[in-house]
């Protein structure tokens, strides 16, 4: 059965459209007004073997794009989480390390059903593009709570904020990939408890 989820999230704030197909080729449909976003989503999708599909507009006048990106971000974990169904066989854990250029980011992920976020990133300008690069942990804030998965990204060096960025939306996609991939050894639930 295809791993699959359509996902329609509309606020007062923003209306978010979005469907992922887990175990694809990467192919990608983004568009939310902000387009170093976009480029970063078309790298989850590429690395991560995802084919993804977002539309999203925001109703309101906000120059730094928070509503979209963080109701992005909520949409996406909740259509991983919708995918992943009951995570039968699934390798639950999943760990990438990506250098672009003069930057390697970590990031590490356990799809335990236990949603936390450790985002250790210094970034030295508050712009990268057309996005505030505040908002590159609110997206994965909001991505980890919805999604019921535990995340951690580190930049262990660097002094490019695009290349600190590009690493770790690729360094995801690689560990989602390898965390929610199905492996025919595992019986059931990869835990212990039985359960996720």
């Amino acid at each position: 059965m295809a791993r699959m989820a359509e996902i329609t999230r509309k606020t007062s704030e923003t209306e978010i459209s979005l469907s992922v197909l887990l175990d694809s080729d990467g192919n990608s449909d983004i568009n939310t007004g902000i387009s170093f976003f976009d480029h970063m989503l078309t790298q989850v999708a590429k690395h991560g073997f995802i084919n993804l599909s977002v539309n999203a507009q925001s109703f309101k006048k906000e120059p730094d794009g928070h509503h979209v990106i963080e109701d992005t971000g909520i949409a996406l974990g909740k259509a991983i989480k919708d995918a992943l169904g009951e995570k039968n066989t699934i390798k639950r854990y999943g760990t990438s390390f990506v250098p672009m250029d003069d930057a390697l980011a970590m990031v590490s992920i356990d799809l335990s059903g236990r949603a936390f976020l450790v985002f250790d990133v210094e970034f030295c300008s508050s712009q990268i593009g057309d996005m505030t690069t505040q908002l590159i942990e609110e997206f994965f804030r909001a991505l980890a709570f919805n999604s019921g998965m535990t995340l951690h990204i580190r930049v262990l060096y660097g002094k490019n904020d695009h290349h600190k960025a590009e690493a770790i939306f690729k360094a995801f996609g690689k560990a989602f990939d390898e965390a929610s991939r199905e492996d025919d050894r595992i019986k059931g639930i990869m835990s212990t408890k039985g359960l996720l």
